[in-house]
C-alpha cells in the first residue's frame, strides 16, 4: 500500500467522521496542490452559502487530482481553512469534503482564520499528494 491510514487506539477514533489520524506515505512523486477556493470553472459568481462554496472547492479539488492522474486514494493530508469556523459551520461543509474523500480518509485539518483571500471565500482546500506510479 502506497497510503498506509493508521487510528492507534490512544487516539480519538476519526474513522467514523472519515478521516485518519496518521498517514504513512511510501517513497514516490508527490503533488502539493494550492488551496482550492469557490471559483467556479464558468466564471459564475461565487455562491453566499458555505455549502455551496464547499460543492465548488470539492469540485475543483477533483480536478486537479484528476489532471494529475490521481484519485482520493492518492491524498496524504488535506487542510480546510474556513473563515469563522464553528462547529455549525464544519457540519455544513463537511459533506462535500467526505464525498471528496470517497471513503479514502485522508489526514486531515481544519483550521478557523479570520478571513481568505478575497471577501467572498468562506472556505479553501490544499492537499498533499502522493502521486500514482
Amino acid at each position: 500500500m502506497k497510503i498506509a491510514r493508521i487510528n492507534p487506539p490512544e487516539l480519538p477514533n476519526t474513522e467514523e467522521i472519515g478521516y485518519s489520524q496518521i498517514s504513512v506515505v511510501e517513497p514516490g512523486r508527490m503533488a502539493y496542490i494550492s488551496g482550492q477556493v469557490a471559483v467556479p470553472p464558468d466564471g459564475a459568481p461565487v455562491p453566499a452559502s458555505l455549502a455551496d462554496q464547499m460543492k465548488i472547492v470539492a469540485r475543483n479539488a477533483r480536478a486537479a487530482l484528476e489532471a494529475l492522474g490521481a484519485s482520493a486514494k492518492d491524498i496524504v493530508i488535506a487542510r480546510c481553512l474556513v473563515a469563522d469556523l464553528t462547529p455549525e459551520r464544519l457540519e455544513q461543509l463537511m459533506p462535500s469534503l467526505l464525498e471528496l474523500f470517497d471513503g479514502a480518509r485522508p489526514s486531515l485539518t481544519g483550521y478557523g482564520v479570520a478571513a481568505l483571500a478575497a471577501p467572498e471565500f468562506q472556505v479553501e482546500l490544499e492537499m498533499t499528494v502522493r502521486l500514482p506510479d
